[in-house]
């Protein structure tokens, strides 16, 4: 696809973008908008005004074109003289003469309120924050449609790339068995030293060479790498979240709960991820799972990247794209292709610029609401006690799993989506292997997420919407 008959240079074609975050993703996305005639993000959002600053600054823009507002008058001077705007006030950017909102805080309280203010203001926004889309995303695409503008996730990021990569396999005929992505780092083996490492976390494995190659039986194979491998992590919450989102996009429904996320070598994907009746792990096609890349340090790594496996039909066809290298399942009938990296804000200009220019979100045009992000209980919690994030790279809570279920209301008895139970104190004790609810925490006196999901949830009940929470 030429995308020069899509989005044409020109003067009179050109995005202007608000951005709220001025983390990794957002500090690229600003880097790649000055190398961009058609892009530009002149106004920043960050409480941390020196890391918005040093966002700017990296990019190559002066110390005397960047300029702090706190008011609107002052902001918009700066900018008719050319100047990039910095503010710690989200509120402030959403006043401001842009086309898009692209809302990278990784904040779901703060996400969901952004995103919200920016849509029913009249901007479309670019939601980065799987965190807050996994919450209220179906909400807020309606809310979108309302205002006649789009809410869309963001290429670069796991979910766009997949729907993508989804579409473009349904667009040429291709039934997909299953999609999905690779967890976000490789567990690498090194055979000569009998180690296998995560994260530059190492482990000494001496019978690993025994698990190394797939053989006959996938599932005792597969059973062998997770034991030999315990210890590292299987699952993250950030993989289930943002498959939850593909499912709320696309419909596909993951098979198991917590996903299987086997440890699988690339060329082992599209055997391991076909129904057991040939000889595979999951119980039907259709469906969406991770996996945990295991690769040698000479292989190219699949960290983050996402994956189909389509049915193989025209077999003359598949046998000559299997000897030009494309993995297939070992019966000839499926194949696995796959993009292997995510550029962050390198490539999510292509997002905001098919949501203005083309009105093509990168996403489904209005979301269903398919699944939820629960959070079950790994060990016992006590009355009192915080559900606070302790990884705040993979912003998951020590002592809690997620789980991709079927949706519901967020409501007393009802399970509590994951990133609503993270960050508050616990109403009651909570035992072992028990599904977190609305009752057993002590709700926020003022969240704007519990208020939209609330909102949600009456408007999109069972009865209101006859369907929606269909799975």
């Amino acid at each position: 696809m030429n995308f020069d008959h899509f989005f044409p240079v020109s003067k009179k074609q050109k995005v202007t973008a608000g951005l709220v975050g001025a983390g990794q993703f957002g500090a690229s996305l600003i880097n790649q908008a000055t190398l961009m005639p058609m892009l530009d993000v002149p106004f920043l959002c960050d409480l941390n005004i020196e890391l918005a600053k040093k966002a700017f600054s990296d990019a190559g823009v002066a110390e005397e074109d960047i300029f702090y507002a706190d008011n609107k008058k002052a902001a918009l001077s700066a900018f008719e003289l050319g100047k990039k705007v910095i503010t710690d006030d989200y509120r402030l950017v959403c006043e401001l003469p842009a086309d898009i909102i692209v809302e990278a805080t990784g904040q779901p309280e703060a996400a969901a309120s952004i995103a919200y203010l920016a849509l029913t203001s009249g901007y479309h926004v670019a939601m980065v924050t799987k965190e807050a889309d996994s919450v209220v995303g179906p909400y807020l695409s309606r809310i979108a449609s309302q205002n006649g503008k789009f809410i869309t996730p963001v290429d670069g990021d796991q979910p766009s790339l997949l729907i993508g990569l989804m579409s473009w396999a349904g667009l040429l005929g291709l039934d997909i068995l299953a999609a999905g992505k690779s967890s976000e780092y490789d567990f690498i083996y090194y055979p000569e030293r009998d180690i296998v490492s995560w994260r530059g976390h190492e482990k000494h494995l001496p019978d690993f060479k025994d698990a190394w190659a797939m053989g006959d039986d996938i599932q005792a194979k597969l059973e062998m790498r997770a034991r030999l491998l315990d210890g590292f992590p299987q699952r993250t919450v950030p993989d289930l979240c943002e498959m939850g989102i593909v499912c709320n996009h696309t419909g596909l429904l993951p098979d198991v709960a917590d996903f299987h996320a086997p440890h699988a070598r690339v060329g082992e994907v599209a055997d391991i991820f076909s129904p057991r009746s040939r000889g595979g792990i999951v119980a039907s096609t259709g469906r969406v799972d991770v996996f945990n890349c295991l690769r040698r340090a000479d292989e190219q790594s699949f960290a983050g990247g996402v994956y189909v496996v389509v049915d193989c039909k025209g077999v003359e066809s598949w046998k000559i794209l299997k000897e030009k290298g494309i993995p297939m399942h070992k019966d000839g009938r499926s194949a696995l292709l796959y993009n292997p990296s995510h550029l962050l804000g390198v490539e999510a200009p292509i997002s905001l610029l098919s949501t203005v220019l083309l009105e093509k979100p990168s996403g489904a045009i209005t979301l269903e609401h398919h699944v939820d992000l629960h959070a079950c209980t790994t060990k016992a919690w006590k009355k009192g006690q915080l559900l606070r994030i302790t990884d705040q790279h993979h912003h998951e809570v020590d002592g809690l799993k997620p789980l991709l279920q079927a949706a519901s209301p967020a409501r007393s008895d009802k399970p509590l989506p994951y990133y609503m139970a993270a960050g508050q104190m616990l109403a009651c004790d909570v035992p072992a292997g028990t599904i977190i609810t609305r009752e057993m925490i002590t709700p926020p006196a003022d969240s704007q997420l519990f208020s939209l999901r609330d909102v949600m949830g009456a408007w999109l009940s069972p009865g209101t919407n006859a369907g929606f929470l269909g799975v």
